[in-house]
């Protein structure tokens, strides 16, 4: 078959499919579930596979899967994250989330539907004779937890005979058709931060006589992320945000416990791997002037995304020949996580953002948020995308 007739052939599947894969995301969005409890979604994505006559297996940790199509001795491989957020759905639609308190907010169902959609024109090629090479569709559990599912992933030998993986992720600043491409660091390293702090509490007429928990509490989240402003080089772009703080409840007591969580984002590696060790010593002197006990966890996350550059001319020619040049957008780094990167830490690959902007709109709310409402015209392009980046390859 000429190069001509082949995009031709992935376009014309790519169309076949479209209904079934927009069904498929509204399926997944009505009924989100967390990491590491993707059960349902598993079983669904289980059925659907075996429907198009592949042969799906699930992950040992009980969710999750990898499913081979075609033969050959090495493999691209396709992955999608399918895990939901403890989020609210705060989008009014027919499928919005029937789970309490939990929503697809960061796209991973039209990730999940975009892939499912390539499995189905790569299983109708097979079946055609038109494939001549093995690929690997990995559904992924947990991408949201850290240090995120990926590891269990390749621990379960997902990536035995992988020679370049490919992934995209939503991005709401570009508008649907759009393909965000970058060559190197494309995310940033993650690690969840949670400090502890214990006293002897008492009451707030005679904090002299006591530890004032929550005014040492105050001043490590407000000072905290000051201090690492100053103990860092700042080009290597390091931010800790707090998500979370409590402690007390009583106006006239002064609590013997208090917790502060959030997250630590950096763009440079080296001075993330630092910061597991300089930020429990900055956190005891912070609040070492109030008598006050500090515990600090520092749970590593994620690294960087580093894009190989072979993999992103793989995946701005697919996206050239299919969509056409017009598709193609540069993207910058972001402070966000994403634990694609521990792939790209065995085996070189790339993610491409994909843009999911309803041209008619200005936002379609930011990712994380109860208000993130996707085009579903994006999940045909993902499909697009991974089906030509794996034939490509």
């Amino acid at each position: 078959m000429s190069h001509q007739l082949l995009v031709a052939d992935v376009l014309a599947r790519v169309e076949e499919v479209r209904e079934t894969t927009v069904e498929l995301r509204r399926d997944l969005h009505a009924h989100p579930e967390l990491g590491w409890h993707e059960v349902r979604t598993t079983e669904l994505l289980v059925r659907r596979l075996r429907d198009a006559g592949l042969s799906p297996r699930v992950l040992p940790t009980g969710t999750g899967l990898i499913c081979d199509i075609g033969s050959g001795d090495s493999c691209v491989a396709l992955r999608a994250d399918i895990d939901a957020l403890p989020v609210p759905d705060g989008v009014e639609a027919p499928w919005r989330s029937t789970s309490e308190g939990v929503a697809h907010a960061c796209g991973h169902d039209i990730h999940t539907a975009g892939l499912v959609g390539a499995a189905l024109v790569l299983a109708g090629m097979a079946r055609d004779g038109q494939l001549d090479r093995r690929v690997r569709l990995i559904f992924q559990p947990a991408e949201e937890v850290m240090p995120g599912g990926a590891l269990g992933v390749i621990a379960a030998g997902g990536l035995d005979g992988v020679r370049r993986i490919y992934g995209v992720h939503c991005d709401p600043r570009l508008q649907v058709g759009q393909i965000g491409l970058r060559v190197g660091a494309l995310t940033a390293a993650a690690d969840r931060i949670l400090v502890r702090l214990s006293g002897p509490g008492g009451h707030t007429s005679r904090p002299h006589l006591t530890g004032d928990l929550v005014y040492a509490l105050a001043t490590l989240v407000t000072e905290l992320p000051a201090a690492l402003s100053r103990r860092v080089d700042p080009r290597a772009g390091m931010s800790l945000v707090w998500g979370r703080i409590t402690s007390g409840s009583a106006a006239n007591a002064i609590p013997s416990r208090g917790e502060a969580e959030g997250t630590l984002r950096c763009l440079d590696v080296n001075a993330w791997r630092q910061a597991a060790d300089l930020i429990p010593k900055l956190a005891n002197q912070l609040v070492a002037p109030y008598g006050i006990q500090v515990d600090t966890e520092v749970t590593h996350g994620v690294p960087p995304v580093m894009n190989d550059p072979t993999a992103i001319d793989v995946l701005r020619s697919a996206a050239q020949q299919t969509l056409g040049t017009g598709a193609i957008s540069p993207t910058d780094q972001s402070l966000g996580g994403e634990d694609f990167a521990w792939y790209l830490e065995h085996v070189p690959g790339a993610m491409a953002r994909l843009g999911v902007r309803p041209p008619t709109l200005d936002t379609t709310g930011d990712l994380h948020t109860p208000g993130f409402d996707p085009s579903e015209e994006s999940i045909s392009l993902a499909t697009t995308l991974l089906t030509s980046a794996a034939l490509l390859d």
